[in-house]
């Protein structure tokens, strides 16, 4: 899987996460969680990007820890949802697992930069 796939993937990632927060509920308690969902699935790909970008070996490394962190952070977020709707279960299934291999191909990537830096 090449840069470009990956960077596409986290973006997509991002605005699923997106359309499923936008069929939730309304209410205080549903909008804390969406609020960190949307914000949490939206940094996976920003911060991707960033590390795309990066200065240097330790910087992308940096970076694609971010990405790590806040794609973990979504998949608590998206196992929230599990618990408590009722509808669209399947749909949080699926962005859970993307989640889940965002986070499999960053550590890939972290591994191999740590080796590659030695």
């Amino acid at each position: 899987m090449g840069t470009k796939d990956l960077k596409l993937r986290t973006k997509e990632f991002a605005v699923n996460c997106w359309k499923l927060c936008h069929k939730i509920p309304h209410s205080r308690e549903y909008n804390a969680y969406v609020n960190q969902l949307l914000r949490s699935s939206s940094s996976v790909g920003a911060n991707y990007r960033a590390a795309q970008r990066a200065k240097s070996t330790a910087d992308f490394i940096n970076k694609l820890k971010i990405v790590e962190e806040e794609a973990d952070e979504s998949m608590y977020f998206l196992e929230l949802f599990l618990s408590i709707l009722n509808e669209d279960l399947e749909e949080v299934k699926i962005l859970h697992t993307e989640a889940n291999e965002i986070i499999s191909i960053v550590v890939a990537s972290i591994n191999t930069a740590r080796r590659n830096q030695k």
